[in-house]
């Protein structure tokens, strides 16, 4: 009966491969473009939507209320509460309270 030496060819290829396989696994979760990144960049991405939501909201009031001090529409009420805050005059009838 004659021994065989066992080939080494064989253990380095399944050692490469399991070690590529553990490679690009960790990179599938945890590298620049992985899971966990894709995570935190759509919760940045949300944050962001939030913010321009409100600027744009903050933008339509600021619109609204240059719309309504306008020569083509003037809001005697804003006009008055305007020049009232800016000037800090008040009304005779009016009370402060700080």
């Amino acid at each position: 009966m004659v021994m065989r030496r066992p080939t080494i060819g064989p253990l380095i290829f399944v050692t490469v491969a399991v070690v590529l396989g553990a490679y690009f696994a960790f990179a599938a979760v945890q590298g620049r473009y992985g899971i966990l990144s894709r995570v935190q960049i759509e919760a940045e991405i949300d944050a962001k939507r939030a913010e321009r939501d409100a600027l744009r909201a903050k933008v339509d009031r600021m619109a609204n209320l240059t719309h309504r001090l306008s020569d083509d529409y003037l809001d005697l009420d804003l006009l008055d509460s305007q020049a009232r805050e800016v000037l800090g005059a008040m009304r005779s009838d009016e009370i402060v309270i700080r």
